[in-house]
């Protein structure tokens, strides 16, 4: 059993990374990737806690401007320590905070005051995000669980919703390659793409780098992972899938099995590994 898509602490994660590297060999996975939203900070400890236990990817998961819809990148075995990727998340986590005074701003308005500190309480290592101003709100008691608060406040389209900034798409992605990764588009069904609107946006992708497409996710119809499949065999990309786990945040999701029937083909990491190591000579 494999996951390679995680969160940790790093982000908006409740584990930290050595306690996920933990969790997964309690459950006997055999590889794993830490892809924490808009930072690498957590990379290091991540692959040394997982050395010599299980095979293990450092990743990050990069917020891409797009619309309608909602467009995330995956970048596997990136290298942390790369300046223009550091760069340019570090302006990325940036847009979150100034997004993040003005959703608190909103809040407000709608009688609901919650402090910057009270945020704090539940943030991450290195991001500050929605989830944990959403936890902030159901300790204030504004909502029952966080759910709730992204439903009725702070979902796209809802009334304390903020936009921020983002990168362009072939940004991310030259990104990612600079940095020896491998650019995956993450959870396609957020695209909000019918399929041949998606399959003509794929095609756009791939000319400006992309390297495969997270087919395998607990929120995917068959239908869906059918067509995303598809999408690689027909653009010579990897399939890769993985849970999205964060822990606490969504307790009924869990590492490696999502709801309960869900798993990623072993060989998903085999052919990811395969398509890194032919891109490093």
């Amino acid at each position: 059993m494999i996951d390679l898509h995680l969160h940790s602490t790093c982000s908006d994660g409740s584990l930290s990374p050595t306690e996920l590297v933990d969790h997964a060999a309690a459950l006997s996975l055999t590889a794993i990737s830490l892809n924490d939203h808009d930072t690498v900070g957590g990379i290091p400890e991540f692959l040394e806690a997982a050395a010599g236990r299980l095979a293990a990817v450092g990743g990050v998961e990069i917020s891409v401007d797009h619309s309608p819809g909602t467009l995330h990148l995956l970048g596997y075995y990136v290298d942390p320590a790369h300046r223009d990727l550091a760069d340019a998340l570090s302006r990325l986590r940036a847009g979150r905070e100034d997004r993040n005074d003005r959703i608190l701003e909103r809040l407000r308005a709608l009688d609901m005051p919650i402090t910057q500190e009270a945020v704090h309480q539940f943030c991450g290592d290195d991001v500050v995000g929605r989830p944990h101003i959403a936890k902030a709100m159901v300790a204030a008691g504004y909502v029952k669980d966080t759910r709730a608060a992204f439903d009725r406040f702070l979902g796209k389209g809802r009334p304390a919703y903020c936009d921020r900034y983002r990168l362009k798409a072939d940004e991310a992605m030259s990104l990612v390659l600079a940095a020896g990764g491998i650019p995956v588009l993450s959870h396609p069904f957020t695209l909000d793409m019918r399929p041949p609107a998606l399959e003509r946006f794929v095609a756009e992708l791939v000319a400006c780098g992309l390297q495969g497409i997270e087919v395998y996710y607990p929120e995917h119809q068959v239908s869906q992972t059918e067509h995303y499949l598809a999408l690689t065999e027909r653009f010579d990309l990897v399939p890769t899938g993985g849970t999205d786990f964060h822990g606490s945040l969504n307790p009924k999701l869990h590492m490696g099995s999502g709801f309960g029937g869900f798993s990623v083909p072993d060989s998903v990491y085999a052919a990811l590994a395969e398509r890194h190591a032919s891109m490093c000579v």
